[in-house]
């Protein structure tokens, strides 16, 4: 029996066009943005092995940037997608979790040998175990509303942040030599690595609702000092940020169990406080 040579043809065409199907602008943007990060995040890397901490430091500190850009620009846009989710997550346990581990390695913990490479692998481990938890725990329905205001252990991105404020002492003299202060910034990184995977609450700015009328002058002065304090005084900032960062753990422990207990107050029949 003869094929219809029409009938070919169309389905041929059929066939390329599958192949060669539009993607709109608006997906590839977030993708193009998570694959920047993760080229910054590669290129640390690289300048850790030429002993140039400075550049290598800032490259993470752009990943980490990009990283809080393409999350949004892609709800923004309304560009989410599985290959999306799945591309920025390996970038992630990239640029917040091996390159941060390399990092300290070289910088620091080498002189430890064998256990220096052990905690590096540890932080590393720690950070991949985390965004695994991360993208399990997005598509539990069971969670409360008041949930999406935290996250559940540091996320990656604070978590390198966190990783490297023994290189902003470090930048500032407080660390002389990195390798003199080995054990130190051992434990510091091991600690680190555990809070990423603890279960402790940690705020989260995701969900940060709108600012009042009133309010939207003092929050942008806020944000453009930042930006000013960021590019003058990068060191000073950063480490300010991160003991602040761990400052407010206890705080957001107290704020999650308040909500929790009236959360389940409520679903107790119970009176609220």
């Amino acid at each position: 029996m003869e094929q219809d040579p029409d009938s070919s043809d169309k389905a041929l065409a059929s066939d390329r066009q599958r192949r060669f199907r539009v993607v709109p602008v608006r997906y590839l943007l977030p993708n193009m943005i998570t694959l920047l990060a993760l080229c910054s995040g590669v290129t640390a890397i690289r300048f850790a092995f030429e002993a140039r901490y400075e550049l290598a430091v800032a490259s993470v500190m752009v990943a980490v940037i990009l990283d809080a850009v393409d999350g949004r620009l892609a709800r923004l846009l309304k560009g989410t997608s599985r290959f999306g989710a799945e591309l920025d997550s390996l970038a992630d346990f990239v640029n917040f979790g091996v390159a941060p581990a390399i990092l300290l390695y070289v910088w620091s913990l080498n002189s430890l040998h064998t256990l220096g490479w052990v905690i590096a692998l540890v932080l590393a481990i720690c950070c991949a175990l985390r965004l695994a938890r991360f993208n399990v725990a997005l598509d539990d329905p069971n969670k409360p509303a008041w949930a999406s205001r935290f996250f559940t252990g540091a996320p990656a991105p604070a978590g390198a942040g966190l990783a490297l404020l023994p290189f902003y002492l470090g930048f500032l003299g407080i660390i002389n030599d990195g390798h003199g202060w080995a054990i130190i910034v051992g434990i510091y990184v091991v600690c680190v690595a555990l809070l990423m995977v603890s279960r402790v609450p940690t705020f989260s700015g995701k969900h940060l609702g709108p600012v009042r009328g009133d309010m939207v002058l003092p929050v942008l002065g806020l944000a453009v000092l930042a930006v000013v304090m960021l590019f003058s005084y990068p060191w000073e900032f950063l480490s300010i940020v991160s003991i602040a960062y761990l400052a407010l753990i206890p705080v957001s422990v107290r704020a999650q169990r308040r909500l929790a207990a009236a959360d389940a107050r409520r679903a107790a029949g119970l009176p609220a406080p």
